[in-house]
């Protein structure tokens, strides 16, 4: 779906203007994003299997929810909204524990340019899967994992991107951090 985002300077900076979705990604244009992994009380990572009609990484299982950040829209209000709309499942600000942002760029073959800023969230998934309603023009599939498997990316093809390790492990680090206390 297109929708109009705000223009970021390569620092995460407001520029004032707004544009598609498709014009930034286009031309390269720094926009904000939001990601919310969803873990278990068991250790387990719930992923989503991106649908085929992606135009990036389509078939790919990934981030449990992700999406881009409204023109206008606070990122709280942005990573629940995507929550709900991805996977049917209602969270509260206080059920969200920001990570940190991290700066995204990647030039992908069907000529989009990536360039976010990830806004990077964890929060415990305290209902089963059946409880779930996935949103089929996003996603294909639902699933939990072993917690592991953030780690150890190389060994599950079609699980994650091996390219992205260091940040897999980070938020893996950080879940592990957050279940412990």
């Amino acid at each position: 779906m297109d929708e109009l985002i705000d223009i970021l300077t390569a620092e995460g900076k407001p520029t004032g203007k707004t544009a598609l979705k498709s014009e930034a990604h286009k031309h390269g244009w720094f926009h904000a994003t939001v990601h919310i992994w969803l873990f278990t009380s068991d250790e387990k990572i719930l992923l989503q299997k991106r649908a085929m009609t992606k135009k990036v990484f389509p078939g790919l299982w990934d981030i449990s929810v992700a999406g881009h950040i409204a023109a206008g829209e606070a990122i709280l209000t942005s990573a629940k909204r995507e929550v709900f709309e991805e996977i049917g499942l209602e969270i509260q600000d206080k059920d969200l524990i920001k990570i940190g942002t991290r700066i995204h760029q990647v030039s992908h073959a069907n000529g989009i340019q990536d360039n976010e800023h990830h806004h990077v969230f964890i929060a415990e998934l305290k209902v089963p899967l059946s409880a779930l309603t996935i949103q089929k023009e996003e996603v294909d599939d639902v699933q939990l994992f072993d917690l592991e498997i953030l780690k150890n990316t190389e060994k599950h093809e079609n699980v994650l991107l091996s390219r992205f390790h260091e940040y897999y492990c980070s938020v893996y680090n950080e879940i592990i951090k957050n279940t412990s206390k």
